[in-house]
């Protein structure tokens, strides 16, 4: 799609995916969640695959694999889910109407506008302000 530059890209299947067995897969998939999640990691701009794979005492490519083959996207694709997530929490809550996207962006943790409206559009497939507009109108109703 040529609209906020989003284009679909071929899955390859990468050799490391294998290092990890089932076992560990699931026992990062945990941690990886607890962590992004639960300590909202997700919202730091700084936080990266490899800060955290040494939080979690292992390297970045058991944490690429992981997040591979348990979430089936990359680990910027599983942050973005999450900043998403919370961004259309905050969207649709009455308490934040007033508040403007690049609030809303920064909340979530995105470092800017731009990167914030493609990836709402890539995981909703509608802008921010589309989907603040849709829940206004569904109140309405």
């Amino acid at each position: 799609m040529v609209k906020y530059n989003i284009n679909n890209k071929d899955k390859k299947e990468a050799a490391y995916r294998s290092l990890v067995n089932p076992k560990q897969m699931n026992g990062l998939k945990v941690k990886i969640v607890n962590i992004l999640l639960k300590k909202k990691k997700y919202r730091d701009k700084d936080y990266s695959a490899k800060r955290l794979a040494e939080d979690l005492k292992t390297n970045s490519r058991y944490v690429s694999a992981a997040v591979n083959v348990c979430f089936n996207m990359n680990y910027t694709s599983l942050v973005n889910k999450y900043r998403i997530e919370k961004a259309k929490v905050l969207l649709s809550d009455k308490k934040c109407r007033n508040l403007r996207m690049e609030e809303i962006s920064d909340m979530v943790g995105f470092s800017n506008r731009q990167s914030f409206y493609a990836s709402f559009y890539r995981f909703t497939g509608m802008t921010p302000r589309q989907y603040k507009m849709d829940c206004i109108n569904k109140e309405t109703i």
